[in-house]
C-alpha cells in the first residue's frame, strides 16, 4: 500500500464524507488514491483559499472537523488565510499539503516553501511525515488534535516520496497524543483537550462561589461566546441556566443563536456594534457570568472602561467577573476576572445549574434590574428610519429585515454565512437568531471573502434539506467570487444576498467619521454581478427598490434548482449602528447621526 493509500484509508477511518482540494504535482499521489473514491465526496474549488473556507464551512456547520488536500509551495501558502481563521475562530480543520521529496527540502526546489514554518503561527500542531510508517500515527494525531479542547486546525506536510512509497507491513493504528508525563494513559494535556474529567472537589467549591454570586446578585448578566455551541446541550442549559435564575442574556458575535433572540431575556450582541441596551447592561452588571467567550477587544472596548460595576462589586466582595473558559491561556489573557471555571463550559454549566436556586422575576433583588433593562430596550431599539435614503436608494438594513421577515417561519432550517464588513454587522442586528449553529461568519480575523465559500461547505454538509445564504457585500464577495463557479459545477445550491454600494462600506464609514471623507483606495468600480453570475451558470436577479425587493426576495428563496444569487442595490452613505469608536468605553457607544436617519 503507498503512502497515498494509506492517506485515503485514515480518511475512511476517522469517517471524513468531503473533502475541499486543489491537486498540484507534489500531492499527486494522494490525488491518485482517493480518486473515484466510494467513501467520501471531493469538491474542487477555483482557489486553495476558497477550499480552506469551504472547510470551515463544512466544519462550522456540523462540528465535524473540515479536511483539505493542497499541493506544495503556493497551494500551501494559499491556504494561509483559512487556518489563520480557524484558529482565531476555533475551527477543526485538517489540512494535508504536498512538499517536494526528502531528499530535495532546502534546495529551493520548484515549489518549495517551509510550510511547517509557515504554519506553525496559525495552526494548533503541525508535522511534516518523513517516513510512510508514521502516516497513519501522524494522521490520527491530526484528527484528535483538531477536535480537542478548543477546536482549531492542524496541517500535516506530505513530501511526495513519502506518499509514493509502498509501505510492505500492516498499517499501525495505535494513536499517539502528546500527553503529560505521569498522567493516566486517557488523560490527554490540556494544550488539546478540556483538563476537568468531573466535579472535582476544587471545582465544586469554585462553582459554589458562582452559584452564591448569582443568588445575591442584583444586576447580574450572562455573556455567553461560541463555547456554548461546542455541544449539542449547551443552548438548551444556557436557556435553563437564564431562566432558573432570571438573568439576561447577551451574546458575542459568534455566539449568536445560542440564545433565542425572541426570549424576554435576551440582550441579543454586545461589543463594538452590538445592541446599546447590552452594553449598557454589561458595564453596569454587578455579576458577569462569561461563559465560552474570551473578551474579545470588539467585545469590551477599552479595557480600563469595561464593566466598572462588576470590578467595584468585587471589591466590595459582592460581585464580579466570573470566567467558564476551555483553554487556560485565555482566562486573563485581557480581563481580570475574579474567578474562572477550567474546562468543559458546557459540562460545568450542567454543574452549576444544579447547584443554583429557582429565582422568580418579582424577586427584590431580579425586578428592578429587569425593568430597568426593559426601559433601555425601549428606549435604545436597533433602528433605522425609512426603508429609502432621501434619494431613494435602499437601505442596506432594510434588505436584512426582509429577509427576516420572509424566512421567520424557516429559521430552524435556515444557516446565515457572512462576508466581512458593514453588512455583517447588519446581519447580525436585525436578522433574528433563533437557533445555534445558524451564523457562520469570520469574527477573530475578519476575512474578506470568507462569506460565499463557508456557504458551499456548508451547503454540502446540510444537503437540501437546509437553506443556506451567502449575505455579502460587494467587495468582500468580490474576494471570492470565482466560486460560483463551483457552486454551478457542482450545482450545489447556495444562496448569495448581495448587497452592494459600489464601496467597501466599512472602511467607508471609518473615513466619514474620522478622517474628514478622505475615500483613499474605498469607491469600487464593479462588474455587472447579474451578467457576471449568468456567465457562470448562476441564476441572478436584481432590485433596486422595496417593491422590486419583495418580489425578487420570494423568488430568491423560492428557487431550489442551483445556485442563486440576488443583487440588492443600496445606498452608499449609510453607517452601522451603534458604534463604539476606538478608546472607548461601551457605554460611550455612538447610537447614530440625524443624517443617517
Amino acid at each position: 500500500m503507498t503512502g497515498g493509500e494509506i492517506v485515503h484509508q485514515m480518511l475512511i477511518k476517522h469517517d471524513v464524507k468531503v473533502c475541499f482540494g486543489y491537486p498540484g504535482g507534489a500531492i499527486l499521489p494522494v490525488f491518485d488514491a482517493i480518486y473515484e473514491s466510494p467513501h467520501f465526496e471531493f469538491v474542487l474549488p477555483r482557489h486553495e483559499q476558497g477550499a480552506g473556507h469551504m472547510a470551515e464551512g463544512y466544519a462550522r456547520a456540523t462540528g465535524r472537523p473540515g479536511v483539505v488536500i493542497v499541493t506544495s509551495g503556493p497551494g500551501a501558502t494559499n491556504v494561509v488565510t483559512p487556518l489563520q481563521d480557524a484558529l482565531s475562530d476555533g475551527t477543526p480543520l485538517v489540512v494535508f499539503t504536498g512538499q517536494v521529496p526528502t531528499a530535495a527540502i532546502g534546495s529551493d526546489a520548484f515549489q518549495e516553501a517551509d510550510v511547517i514554518g509557515i504554519t506553525r503561527a496559525c495552526t494548533k500542531w503541525n508535522v511534516m511525515v518523513k517516513d510512510v510508517a508514521e502516516l497513519p500515527r501522524r494522521i490520527t494525531e491530526a484528527f484528535t488534535i483538531a477536535t480537542s479542547g478548543r477546536p482549531g486546525p492542524v496541517l500535516v506536510d506530505l513530501p511526495k516520496d513519502v506518499t509514493a512509497t509502498v509501505l510492505r507491513k500492516a498499517i499501525p493504528r495505535v494513536p499517539d497524543v502528546p500527553r503529560f508525563p505521569g498522567r493516566p494513559p486517557n488523560f490527554l494535556s490540556p494544550h488539546y483537550t478540556d483538563a476537568a474529567t468531573g466535579a472535582s472537589p476544587g471545582l465544586l467549591a469554585t462553582l459554589s462561589k458562582v452559584s452564591k454570586a448569582i443568588q445575591t446578585a442584583k444586576k447580574p448578566i450572562i455573556y455567553a461566546g461560541q463555547g456554548i455551541l461546542s455541544s449539542p446541550h449547551g443552548p438548551r442549559l444556557l436557556a435553563e441556566l437564564a431562566t432558573k435564575a432570571q438573568i439576561p442574556v447577551t451574546t458575542t458575535l459568534q455566539g449568536l443563536g445560542a440564545f433565542d433572540e425572541h426570549h424576554p431575556l435576551s440582550l441579543h450582541m454586545l461589543g463594538m456594534h452590538g445592541a446599546a441596551y447590552a452594553n449598557l447592561a454589561i458595564q453596569d452588571a454587578d455579576v458577569i457570568l462569561a461563559l465560552g467567550a474570551r473578551f474579545d477587544d470588539r467585545v469590551t472596548g477599552t479595557l480600563a472602561k469595561f464593566a466598572p460595576a462588576a470590578r467595584q462589586a468585587e471589591r466590595d466582595g459582592t460581585g464580579g467577573i466570573f470566567h467558564f473558559e476551555v483553554v487556560p491561556k485565555n482566562i486573563n489573557k485581557t480581563v481580570q476576572v475574579t474567578d474562572a471555571v477550567e474546562g468543559d463550559v458546557v459540562a460545568n454549566m450542567r454543574h452549576l445549574l444544579a447547584l443554583v436556586p429557582e429565582i422568580t422575576a418579582d424577586a427584590p433583588n431580579r425586578a428592578p434590574w429587569l425593568a430597568q433593562i426593559a426601559e433601555w430596550k425601549a428606549k435604545h431599539p436597533f433602528s433605522y428610519g425609512a426603508p429609502q435614503d432621501p434619494g431613494h436608494m435602499m437601505r442596506p438594513q432594510y434588505v436584512i429585515d426582509v429577509l427576516n421577515r420572509m424566512s421567520a417561519d424557516k429559521k430552524a432550517d435556515t444557516v446565515i454565512t457572512t462576508g466581512v464588513g458593514q453588512h455583517q454587522m447588519w446581519a447580525a442586528q436585525y436578522y433574528r437568531w433563533t437557533h445555534p449553529r445558524t451564523l457562520i461568519t469570520s469574527g477573530g480575523l475578519g476575512t474578506m471573502g470568507y462569506g460565499l465559500p463557508a456557504a458551499i461547505g456548508a451547503k454540502v454538509a446540510l444537503g437540501h434539506d437546509k437553506t443556506v445564504i451567502d449575505i455579502d457585500g460587494d467587495a468582500s464577495f468580490s474576494m471570492t467570487a470565482m466560486e460560483l463557479q463551483t457552486a454551478a459545477q457542482y450545482n450545489i445550491g447556495v444562496k448569495v444576498l448581495l448587497l452592494n454600494n459600489d464601496f467597501q462600506g466599512m472602511v467607508k464609514q471609518w473615513q466619514d467619521l474620522f478622517y474628514e471623507e478622505r475615500f483613499s483606495g474605498t469607491p469600487m468600480v464593479n462588474p455587472d454581478f447579474v451578467k457576471l453570475a449568468e456567465a457562470m451558470g448562476v441564476k441572478a436577479l436584481r432590485a433596486s427598490t422595496p417593491e422590486e425587493l419583495e418580489v425578487a426576495m420570494a423568488e430568491f428563496l423560492n428557487y431550489n434548482d442551483g445556485p442563486v444569487l440576488l443583487e440588492a442595490r443600496v445606498c452608499k452613505r449609510e453607517h452601522v449602528y451603534p458604534m463604539v469608536p476606538a478608546g472607548k468605553g461601551l457605554h460611550e457607544m455612538v447610537l447614530g447621526s440625524p443624517e443617517d436617519k
